[in-house]
């Protein structure tokens, strides 16, 4: 599920947040974190000088006094290497700065881990925050992130899309196993192999019918 950075929302000290700077003295930016008092970035935690209206990536801790506190130094917080993670783990990402490879997502508010742009269904927004999956943690413990689930779980969750989808379109869909990929993978957000495996366990457990534009759910009074 897409937990997008909003208004209401509302970080945790010891998490990765994306935060509008609303005000900036002599003591440093404060960002609206959603409370009634705004949280304090220090000019020693910036890694710029970010002007009031700008968004900034920050993890949240605690002075030495116990006072929330803002960091745009991440990687005094965040590691690459990974610990007590294993591929197929359902995470927290935290979306940060393309690279030519993909972009990268803060792990669980603790590690870094790469999504490649092959991957990607759609464009992602810096600070957006979302549901992932560790695709594999390599030998340097560095991990490689997905969108989606693998294996059995991954026909689960296409299956469970297309029912969604179906619900929210009066009960029909014009997709096919002949419809373009990429239309399948705009619409749905999984691969048309994918997509073709969930329709044929659907129309095996009679919960739709395949027709010739398209495919229809099968309504309890249809039984």
């Amino acid at each position: 599920m897409n937990v997008s950075q909003h208004s209401s929302f509302q970080p945790e000290i010891g998490e990765v947040a994306y935060l509008k700077v609303v005000a900036v003295n002599d003591t440093g930016a404060f960002l609206d974190w959603g409370r009634p008092k705004d949280l304090l970035l220090p000019y020693s935690e910036q890694r710029a000088r970010p002007p009031a209206g700008k968004r900034v990536m920050v993890m949240i801790f605690e002075d030495d006094q116990g006072r929330p506190t803002a960091s745009m130094r991440l990687d005094d917080f965040i590691v690459d290497r990974a610990e007590g993670l294993a591929a197929g783990d359902k995470v927290c990402l935290v979306i940060g700065e393309r690279t030519d490879l993909g972009v990268k997502a803060v792990v669980d508010h603790r590690f870094w881990g790469l999504l490649y742009h092959a991957d990607l269904p759609r464009p992602l927004r810096r600070g957006e925050r979302l549901e992932g999956y560790v695709r594999q943690v390599r030998e340097d413990g560095r991990l490689d992130l997905s969108l989606t689930p693998s294996g059995a779980a991954k026909q689960q969750l296409a299956a469970q899309r297309v029912m969604d989808a179906l619900e929210a379109h009066q009960g029909f869909l014009a997709l096919s196993d002949k419809s373009p990929a990429d239309v399948i993978k705009a619409q749905l957000g999984v691969s048309k192999s994918a997509f073709k495996q969930a329709i044929g366990k659907l129309y095996k457990q009679r919960k739709i019918v395949i027709e010739k534009d398209g495919i229809r759910l099968v309504k309890a009074s249809d039984d």
